[in-house]
């Protein structure tokens, strides 16, 4: 079968032809019908990222899989041929977390082997191109809100960064209730999608008035939560110096970080960060109920990802779609392959 596989030790993609693989016991092979590519993966292939427990030094890219269950090992219940699923983008082996596409094989590939546990069924309804990309592009802004930053309905929430996680951070805060949502990108294209999907004001990092405009927007009171998806320092400190302010009530507002960076995190004005009892909390990921609750949400009409489609490419033109996900090429939000 042809695969997208990373050659770790000189970070080369290349379509290779590859053997199908074989499920063992409690396993599934899943005939793979759509696959995300992911900021993830261009991290991998540069270099910012590598795979920590993988074996060996070559691997299948690819962690937002979908399609069918097409064999099923020996021992696996409730699983059959032909049932929809997608794939859980990790699992945990040995006491430690492995990353589907980075510490095994993944899914830019015609099949793709599973742990029946990690394959979730989802609704007939719903196309595999938007299904694959609910694990981490979907669910990790979702953990990022839900969990790790607490969001509840009427609190003002800042996105910073509208690519592939924070269109749908825009998206699922205003689901949610948060108000006002506030986008911020220096793209203008993606300042128009955030508005489309669900911002009450988007803005340019650099604009001078930046700041007295959100807290015009949040009647002076600051965001009660900014999240991160940028992964850049001037982003940080833009994010902390709107946040609200602590009261006898309440802690003041929590900048959340998502996007991911080796530079130091600094706050120029502590004393004011310190006495606003203002918050950092860093995020990762999302854990197996995320994404089942998403499914769950999908199949109750609760929320919905057509526009989330950038682009479907073949397999084949997985480097392609690598290229043009680097360069921002349309400001995409999900390009995804298709074998």
């Amino acid at each position: 079968m042809l695969a997208g596989r990373l050659h770790v030790r000189d970070r080369e993609l290349r379509m290779e032809r590859v053997p199908v693989p074989e499920p063992g016991p409690g396993e599934l092979l899943v005939k793979v019908a759509a696959a995300g590519v992911c900021l993830s993966d261009i991290h991998l292939i540069e270099g910012v990222l590598t795979p920590r427990l993988l074996e060996g030094d070559r691997v299948t890219l690819g962690h937002e899989v979908a399609g069918t269950v097409h064999v099923v090992g020996e021992g696996v219940t409730g699983r059959r041929a032909g049932d929809r699923v997608l794939l859980q983008a990790g699992e945990e082996r040995g006491g430690a977390i492995c990353t589907r596409g980075v510490d095994y094989d993944g899914g830019w590939a015609e099949y793709a082997l599973a742990t029946a546990h990690t394959a979730v069924p989802i609704p007939d309804d719903l196309p595999f191109e938007q299904a694959c990309f609910i694990p981490d592009a979907v669910s990790t802004p979702w953990a990022a809100i839900t969990a790790t930053g607490g969001v509840r309905p009427a609190e003002a929430a800042g996105v910073w960064g509208v690519g592939g996680l924070g269109a749908h951070a825009v998206q699922l805060l205003r689901m949610i209730g948060a108000h006002p949502v506030v986008a911020v990108d220096p793209l203008p294209a993606a300042r128009d999608r955030a508005l489309e999907f669900g911002a009450d004001l988007a803005l340019d990092p650099a604009a001078p008035d930046l700041a007295e405009r959100i807290l015009a927007a949040t009647g002076g009171h600051g965001l009660d939560a900014a999240f991160d998806f940028a992964g850049a320092a001037p982003v940080r400190e833009q994010a902390v110096a709107v946040l609200a302010r602590g009261t006898e009530r309440a802690r003041g507002g929590r900048l959340v970080l998502v996007g991911l960076t080796d530079g130091p995190l600094t706050i120029t004005r502590g004393t004011a960060f310190t006495v606003g009892m203002q918050d950092v909390r860093g995020h990762y990921g999302s854990v197996f109920r995320h994404v089942v609750e998403l499914v769950r949400l999908v199949r109750g009409g609760r929320v919905e990802f057509s526009r989330s489609v950038s682009g479907v490419l073949p397999l084949a033109e997985a480097p392609e779609a690598v290229e043009r996900l680097r360069t921002k090429q349309g400001a995409p939000i999900r390009l995804v392959l298709s074998p």
